[in-house]
């Protein structure tokens, strides 16, 4: 016999989300965590300021990322692509990717499929407050990716300084 397992109903508004500081850059908005959804995905908003740039890396999950606004380079698998308003990169598991926010602000929306990278995100952040200081720190992030998985960073951002 087969146990089966059900997931509640999840609304959440934007305000109710909870709000971390990244470490890499950039304010998550938690909408669907891995524990919500049954391990299925997580979903969170990205709001970043330009020249938030990521390390080269993979995920063990496939990573979706959807531009709401502004703009962004991405590499993914050897090649650079821009995306504004509207476009849609899929970085399926284990394929090395990056992205640089060239505009002055972006926001975006990354789903991972399955949920596995939720304690390395967690690892990498803290909860917004008004004390958050704001910090890059890509040695938190190194960190959380050697002590919970979900990441594996291959390099530096393949983006020229600036």
């Amino acid at each position: 016999m087969s146990e089966t397992t059900t997931v509640s109903p999840v609304i959440r508004s934007a305000e109710q989300a909870d709000q971390r500081w990244f470490y890499g850059g950039g304010v998550h908005s938690w909408l669907a965590t891995a524990e919500e959804t049954g391990g299925a995905f997580l979903l969170f908003s990205d709001v970043m300021d330009k020249g938030k740039r990521t390390p080269l890396h993979t995920h063990p999950s496939d990573e979706s990322l959807y531009v709401v606004d502004g703009e962004l380079l991405v590499h993914l698998d050897g090649q650079e692509h821009t995306l504004t308003a509207g476009g849609l990169v899929i970085a399926p598991r284990a394929v090395p990717h990056a992205f640089l926010v060239v505009s002055e602000t972006a926001t975006m929306l990354t789903l991972h499929t399955p949920g596995t990278c939720q304690a390395f995100y967690f690892g990498a952040s803290e909860p917004l407050t008004s004390e958050t200081h704001r910090v890059v720190d890509f040695d938190q992030v190194r960190a959380s990716a050697l002590t919970h998985g979900g990441i594996e960073i291959l390099g530096p951002p393949p983006f020229p300084p600036g």
